[in-house]
Parts: C-alpha cells; structure tokens; sequence
C-alpha cells in the first residue's frame, strides 16, 4: 500500500517541482552578471558587513534591523555581492512558493493548476526584477505570506491565541521593513469586517500591543550594546514622516496623488491579465464576501480576503509618492486573483475544457511574461563595474584607489579592501575630495536616474576612459526612482529616453 501511494504522489510533486525550478532558472538567469542595482542594495551589502563584524552603527538603516541581523552570518562566510544576490533570488522564490501552496490547499488546486500558477506568478516582471537586487523586498514578501495566512487562518477560526501570531508575523514584518506599517490600516479594514471583536477586547488589544512591542524593546537593547540611543528606531519613523530637508533630486514630502500609475505599469510591464483579474477579483469579493456580512458576519471566502489586500494596498499607495515597489508585497495577489478569475470562467465549461483551457491560456501568459522579461531584464545586462574596476587596477597597479563617485555606490563591490569610494552629489564637493587624495572621478549615470542637476559640466568633460553600462538606461530602474525624484509615470520614462540617447553610462576622469 505505501508503494502504491508514493507512486500515485511522486508525479504530482514532480509537476510542482518542475514549475518550482523553472522558476528558480528564470530568477537566477545571468544574476552571476549583474551589479547590484541601486545604491540601497550596495549600502545594505556594506551594513551586514559592518553588523556581522560588530559594527552596530548602521543597525537601524531604513527601519530594518532583523535584515541585516539574518543574513549577518553569511558576511562571516563570504563578502561577494553575488553571493547575497542569489540567496536574496531564492528567498523570494520561496516566498511564491509557500503562497501557492496556501492557495492550493485552501481552495483545493490540482497540482497542475498549483504549477500553472507557479509559473504565472513567478515570471512576474517585476518580482523578477526585485529579486535581483540585495534589499528587503524578499525577505518582506516571506513574511507577508507568513502575516496573510496567519491573519486568514484567524478569521476562519477565531481565537487569542490565532490573533498573537497574526501581531507575532507582523512584529517581524515591522522588523524586516518599515513599510509593514503600510499593513496595518489593512488589518484593522479586515478585523472590522470578519474581526468579530475579538481584537477590541482589552486583555486582547493589550498582549497584541506587547508582543508588537517585542522586538522593538529586544533591537533597542541591541543597539544600546552598539552604543545606540534607545530611541534610534523609533526615530527613523520621525525621520520618514518628517524629512529635514529635500532630497538631491529636489523632492520633499511624500505625497502625490495619481490614479493611473499603477494601472498604466501593470498594463505596459505586467502581464495583461492583472487588470482584468483586479476587476474580476473585486466582482469576486461582492459576490462571495460582502453578502456573508449579512448573514451573521460569517468567515470571508479567500478571493474576497485577497481583494481587500489587493484593493486596500493599490488605492492606498495611489495617494504616495509611487515606485513599482510600492506594491511589492501585493503583486503575486494580483496574479492569484487573475489565476482565480480565469478559473472560475472556465470552471462551467466542463474538466476537460477547462483543464485544456487553463493549461493552454496560462502556459502562454507564461510565456508572454518570459518576453517581457527578456526586454526589461535580461536585455540590460550583463555589468561593465567589473570591466571599470580592472582598468583602474591597471592605471594605478598595487596602489590603493580612491576615487568619488556621482550619486552611486555601483562600483564598490568591485574594489578591493583598500580601495575608497566616496559618494558626491554635487561637483562643488570634488576639491575637497582632491585634498584627501582621491585620484579619480566617476561620472556614474546614477545622477541621470535620480534627475539631479549638478552634474552637467562634469559630463561635458573629455574621459579619461568611458564604458557602457546598460542597467543604468533600464525603465525599470528609473520608475524605481520616481518615488525619489517625485516624478509621475511619463515624465519618467521621458527622463529614462532622454538618457538612453548616451551611450556611455560610466566616465572615468582624473581629479586634478
């Protein structure tokens, strides 16, 4: 009996498992190539670094102490970038992964649609995308599936002890990122519908209050031992809410309202059934959970659960300053609710056709996304850092390098120990930089990304050497920016045109 068992299961595993690593080989592909993408990605590189080795100073950078702390250990292993890479890659496929068995087991998939959907949402633009730099967009998106199916399993079965895991995964959410603080207006929306008070009970609200309290009394200590003042985290909040001044692209505040941005990137980057899947997926939600308020406030159904995280985060980051990871956390909720949509579409039509249907349909949705992958991602790659690196080597050969550069950190992995980078935003900075015994300047195409305006006489210079660097003229990576720069949607992809008209990215020039 065990043997017929284990031969009735392994096929179905088999086909998970095979979605599971083609979706592994789409993430990883060419990663070996790439640079870390943006200054955040290098400056998390360096704090691991410096938390691993005792370093404390940075603990609170971004609000995002359990970050660096979790892959410290990798830093005692190994400073490649490449390496944190790829691990960061994987978690985000894990993440997908346990989604997707949280889908299939509530709603009972077959394990072919369990893979179809695998493979839908894990050739996401930009999930792929994210998953190629070194922030905490990974891990974030590991902990909101953990927080989301935590906070359904609560809804369907109340109880105290349901309810302390739900603040249990958001207190780590909180620690991993700050913009967990995005989820809680969502939560609260989700205890008020389906919640039925349970929250609201004093003894209740207040253990929830103490175990969200947890690590920030926990990382404080921490800090403290990295002589820290105790308020450290907390005023990186303050610091958010209330900047002190504009940043060197000339943004302040945070707040811009626009209804089109997201939808006109889900049209032109994604796949071109999210929107209607957002459509269809709030029509599910009226359907199959708004009725259920009446009859005695009964568990919401999953699609209706998923819609209100969906709806919830897309209207509420319409009113900020948008970025396409803005939506991180939500995006494989689109493709589901897509996923689920098309399926009950098909599911009158008979299990034949529909299978047929389903198959077909998302192998080819599959394979769309693998175009646009090849566009937006792949076509930008591979890295010239490494090429520039070895030519300063050969300019100056075993003497230490210093060398400022303009509004990035995109070359620092590729020094050696010895060497200094020095970030500049403006050239007025550069004679002090001479003093201090920098040799070079790097016109780095970041300034370009960020839209600063200091720049310009500097690139109007004659190099002393000059590399292309494709990444820096990727859409994708200016739209990342506009929630920096403060720009809308077409005035920045009208500022990424205008710089992929150069075709030099990196001008190496000789500080004299």
């Amino acid at each position: 009996m065990r043997f017929t068992f284990l031969c009735v299961k392994l096929p179905d595993f088999l086909l998970t498992a095979l979605a599971l690593l083609a979706v592994v080989a789409v993430r990883l592909h060419g990663l070996a190539e790439a640079a870390l993408p943006d200054y955040d990605s290098v400056r998390n590189w360096q704090i691991v670094q410096e938390v691993a080795h005792g370093n404390l100073r940075n603990l609170f950078h971004h609000g995002s102490p359990a970050f660096s702390v979790v892959y410290a250990p990798v830093a005692w292993l190994t400073t490649d970038y490449r390496v944190y890479q790829h691990l960061n890659a994987l978690l985000a496929v894990v993440a997908l992964a346990w989604l997707v068995q949280f889908i299939g087991q509530t709603l009972r998939l077959t394990p072919l649609e369990k893979a179809l959907l695998l493979l839908f949402a894990g050739t996401s633009v930009f999930l792929t995308f994210s998953g190629r730099d070194f922030t905490m967009g990974s891990m974030s998106l590991w902990v909101f599936v953990g927080l989301i199916r935590a906070h359904y399993q609560r809804l369907r079965r109340p109880s105290e002890w349901a309810l302390l895991r739900v603040a249990a995964w958001l207190a780590l959410g909180l620690s991993v990122n700050y913009k967990f603080l995005l989820t809680v207006p969502v939560l609260l929306v989700l205890e008020l519908l389906w919640g039925r008070g349970l929250l609201w009970r004093p003894a209740t609200f207040g253990r929830v209050l103490l175990v969200l309290a947890g690590p920030y009394v926990v990382f404080g200590l921490l800090g403290m031992l990295g002589e820290l003042p105790w308020y450290r985290w907390p005023a990186v909040y303050y610091n958010l809410v209330f900047p002190g001044a504009s940043n060197a692209a000339g943004r302040a505040g945070h707040f811009r309202f626009d209804g089109l941005y997201y939808l006109r990137y889900l049209w032109d980057f994604e796949s071109p059934l999210l929107l209607p899947g957002l459509l269809g997926g709030l029509l599910l939600a009226l359907w199959g959970g708004w009725p259920r308020l009446k009859q005695e406030r009964r568990q919401p159904g999953l699609a209706a659960y998923l819609s209100v995280w969906a709806g919830c985060f897309l209207l509420g980051m319409s009113l900020l300053l948008k970025a396409p990871r803005g939506l991180l956390l939500v995006y494989p909720l689109f493709y589901v609710l897509a996923f689920l949509v098309v399926r009950r579409l098909l599911r009158n039509t008979g299990p034949v056709v529909a299978a047929a249907g389903i198959t077909v349909g998302f192998l080819a949705a599959t394979a769309f996304n693998l175009h646009r992958i090849q566009r937006e991602i792949y076509a930008y790659a591979p890295t010239r850092y490494g090429q520039l690196a070895q030519q300063l080597r050969r300019l100056a050969p075993g003497q230490p390098i210093g060398i400022a550069s303009t509004m990035s950190l995109g070359l620092r992995p590729f020094l050696t120990e010895t060497d200094t980078l020095a970030v500049i935003t403006t050239e007025t900075q550069l004679p002090q930089w001479r003093r201090q015994q920098f040799n070079y300047v790097l016109l780095d195409a970041s300034w370009r990304v960020v839209n600063s305006p200091y720049f310009d006489s500097l690139a109007r210079q004659q190099p002393l050497l000059a590399l292309p660097e494709p990444l820096l003229t990727s859409p994708l990576l200016f739209l990342e920016h506009s929630e920096y720069t403060g720009l809308g949607y077409q005035e920045t992809l009208i500022l990424q045109q205008a710089a992929r008209r150069d075709s030099l990215q990196l001008r190496l020039y000789r500080l004299r």
